[in-house]
């Protein structure tokens, strides 16, 4: 029994861990890197296992930095079996064939800017993968788990997905293991949901385990409360709206996009948004992410669905506008003040949002709200960091507008959480720890006690 880590190595975002047992080679996740510049390079380059060999994935939720490179792996020769929920089935293809389109015009872009220096000679640029590549990805999809459902994928080798509260989909991952007389009980926290939160159940009580691969993004820091964090967003709102501005809210489109609708339904509907306003779900995306949503209830809480029980949606509310098309979008930046605009990507690497924090970034009477994280090197980062101007589509635009992080969305557990949720696992007697900055792995690792804790290096392999 062998496991090697190929992506999320003391850093954040590029999940992909290899497990090798009973001859059968199994890779949980396969996520695209995000960030800086020199991420496309780490992308591209080679997994650091044969795509071909691989004979199962197995898919903990459908963000990007966990599905992303799923085409790419199948570009490159897998033809195995993609596992995972039902909901994660949906919203992975969604996010796939969105990152492929993004890809596309990045080479389109990138080339008639080389053909400009380099003339009809310059050197064609690829994209990573194209959305002919997303959709025979597709095909490899196969069985959808159900939440507490052991299912043998081989003799020796059997899988439970368990609810981790995370995004819609999301679960983490026991496999039971039995090989040359051995048997081992290895678990992927995958990423862990924060407990309270609107819209899904709290992450489930994990089992007890031999080793766990844990996330630890959050694993330095606490978050804020969540009521007051719904009150602080409230309080940015009428503040902004009430002097004539307008709120922009950068997005991630799964989970975070579908949490602040809910939000703001209930705000508007108790009165605590006391201007009335214009809300724009100006993403694509978000806007098919919301109705993959309805269509599964099994994943939703107990409140959710007493609403939807209720003869009620969840997610409307009322001046709420989704906007699919690149001339609707546009025509938001003629709106001065008054509205409410959430738009991707939350990490402001690309989309929409970018436009909409050239136009209003540079007006006092504007209010940027953060509402998830922002890794090193992107543009949210410099943002929140403080940069009094950043370059936009090639122009320096001032930071005017008042720029706020609001930490208690988080659909990442914090230190307490994950504690919490490792002492549930017994006494493992090791703990990998993956998905994190490095001072985030330190911080959390002194919490640790009786565990071996590991922070393994980008292709590292360790014997279980």
């Amino acid at each position: 029994m062998k496991i090697s880590f190929h992506g999320a190595d003391q850093s954040v975002t590029g999940s992909c861990h290899l497990l090798e047992c009973a001859g059968k080679r199994i890779l949980i996740d396969c996520g695209l890197y995000q960030g800086g510049h020199e991420i496309a390079e780490e992308n591209s380059a080679a997994f650091g296992f044969e795509p071909a060999e691989i004979d199962y994935l197995l898919l903990t939720h459908a963000h990007l930095d966990h599905c992303g490179r799923i085409p790419l792996l199948a570009k490159r020769g897998f033809t195995g079996e993609v596992i995972t929920t039902a909901a994660s089935v949906e919203l992975a293809r969604l996010v796939m064939l969105d990152a492929a389109g993004l890809q596309e015009e990045e080479a389109r872009y990138q080339m008639r800017k080389a053909r400009r220096h380099g003339g009809n000679h310059a050197k064609k640029i690829e994209p990573l993968y194209t959305t002919l590549d997303a959709l025979n990805s597709l095909e490899y999809f196969g069985r959808r788990i159900s939440y507490d459902q052991p299912v043998d994928l081989a003799p020796g080798i059997r899988v439970t997905f368990i609810d981790a509260g995370h995004i819609l989909g999301s679960a983490s991952i026991l496999l039971e293991l039995e090989e040359n007389g051995r048997s081992h009980r290895l678990l992927f926290s995958g990423d862990l949901g924060y407990s309270g939160r609107a819209i899904l159940r709290n992450p489930a009580t994990p089992p007890k385990v031999d080793t766990v691969v844990m996330e630890t993004t959050y694993g330095d820091r606490l978050h804020k409360q969540l009521q007051p964090s719904i009150e602080e967003l409230y309080v940015v709102i009428n503040d902004s709206l009430g002097r004539g501005g307008n709120v922009i809210i950068p997005t991630f489109a799964l989970e975070r996009a579908q949490e602040i609708l809910y939000y703001l339904r209930e705000g508007i509907e108790s009165r605590q948004i006391k201007h009335f306003t214009n809300v724009f779900l100006d993403s694509p995306m978000a806007i098919s992410a919301t109705q993959i949503f309805e269509r599964h209830p099994e994943c939703f809480d107990a409140e959710t669905l007493k609403v939807s029980d209720n003869g009620h949606d969840p997610f409307q509310l009322p001046g709420l506008h989704f906007t699919r098309e690149t001339a609707e979008s546009m025509a938001i930046n003629q709106i001065d003040g008054g509205a409410v605009i959430m738009a991707g990507s939350g990490m402001c690497t690309g989309g929409r949002v970018r436009h909409h924090l050239k136009h209003n970034l540079w007006n006092h009477k504007n209010s940027v709200v953060f509402v998830g994280y922002a890794a090193q090197g992107t543009l949210a980062r410099r943002i929140i960091d403080g940069a009094e101007q950043v370059r936009i589509f090639g122009e320096e635009i001032p930071v005017r507008a008042g720029i706020y992080t609001i930490g208690g969305f988080s659909a990442h557990a914090d230190q307490a959480e994950l504690l919490a949720w490792h002492q549930q696992t017994g006494n493992p007697k090791t703990t990998f720890l993956v998905h994190g900055e490095e001072e985030s792995m330190r911080s959390f690792s002194s919490k640790l006690k009786n565990t071996r804790v590991e922070m393994p290096e980008l292709h590292q392999v360790y014997e279980l």
